[in-house]
């Protein structure tokens, strides 16, 4: 059921390439897009009318993005968000780029809302090529969900294992689905631990709480690929570098000043999740993490460097932990 898309290989990476990303800041702001969109030749995303999308936290910064370029793509996009007026302006820019749109309000951060966001899809949509996880928290102060668990693991992790269990129906019902998680380069920085993943008070501190998380998306990622039959759907994990958002300059201040001019447009921090979303169905390769249209190593540092039989080990506990909090299986 899948819109075909542009059937081109992806990009060589050019010795230009290496060398952006052996400088980190070079690879991960506008200057990696810029020099490698020209060198390594780039083709104009194509358009997949009719393809049915569903992006979370579509209402800000690099959902919202996403959301109206796919959209001018021809999608059929469904918003989802927790802000019912802010759905509305996004989903009217939606369609004033030649989409359609549908609006889902949702607080993912409720696994109760979550399952209700899952139901309504099931009951709107007889298939589904390709579901976003993209919505995010960063929170300077630990918070926790009404299922008692701490807030952002379960807006990264809970909740979209949760939701796409639940979708898998019309995931399966499409030809060779995508799910596709938005990841931060704050993840670099931490290593997988399942025992600290969920920081309590004593120890919380909102920055690595949310590169924990974002780092478990990865492992995630990488195991439900493991798990999935060859004729399935395909999973990515995508790094958008950085990207200037609200998010951003509210969470990460100094951060936002420091770097305001290098960062990326929205625009360029989603240009890669929306090539992804609109391959042809199976391309490219599942299980792989992602920027600037070129698979990448989840690694950087060598304290957070793992072999690939203790990243299936992690990821395997990962799965079964997620299982139990959630009550949803692969």
């Amino acid at each position: 059921m899948g819109s075909t898309g542009s059937t081109a290989p992806t990009p060589t990476p050019s010795w230009i390439d290496g060398l952006l990303e052996a400088t980190v800041v070079g690879s991960f702001t506008k200057i990696g897009p810029i020099i490698r969109s020209r060198s390594e030749h780039w083709a104009p995303i194509e358009a997949t009318p009719g393809r049915v999308v569903v992006v979370t936290g579509a209402t800000s910064g690099l959902g919202r993005e996403a959301a109206i370029e796919l959209g001018a793509l021809g999608c059929e996009v469904v918003c989802v968000g927790r802000n019912q007026q802010r759905l509305e302006e996004v989903g009217h820019e939606v369609v004033a780029a030649g989409g359609v749109a549908h609006l889902e309000q949702a607080d993912l951060s409720d696994l109760e809302q979550t399952r209700a966001l899952g139901e309504r899809l099931l009951a709107s949509l007889d298939h589904l090529d390709v579901l976003v996880h993209n919505a995010g928290a960063l929170l300077a102060n630990r918070s926790v969900t009404p299922q008692g668990h701490e807030l952002t693991v379960t807006v990264h992790v809970l909740s979209p294992f949760l939701l796409t269990s639940m979708l898998r129906p019309i995931l399966d019902a499409a030809d060779h689905a995508k799910v596709i998680m938005m990841m931060s380069g704050g993840m670099y920085t931490e290593p997988f631990d399942l025992s600290t993943l969920e920081m309590d008070e004593a120890s919380y501190k909102g920055s690595v709480a949310y590169a924990r998380a974002k780092r478990a998306q990865v492992v995630l990622v990488d195991a439900l690929q493991r798990r999935e039959p060859t004729d399935g759907r395909t999973f990515a994990a995508v790094h958008p570098g950085w990207a200037k958002t609200p998010g951003v300059a509210d969470s990460l201040p100094t951060f936002n000043k420091v770097l305001g001019p290098l960062l990326r447009s929205p625009r360029e921090g989603v240009d890669t999740l929306v090539w992804l979303a609109t391959r042809p169905p199976g391309q490219p390769i599942g299980g792989k993490l992602w920027l600037d249209r070129q698979p990448r190593s989840p690694f950087k540092l060598g304290r957070t460097r793992v072999d690939a039989d203790t990243l299936r080990q992690q990821g395997d506990a990962l799965l079964a932990w997620i299982e139990a909090q959630t009550g949803a299986s692969v």
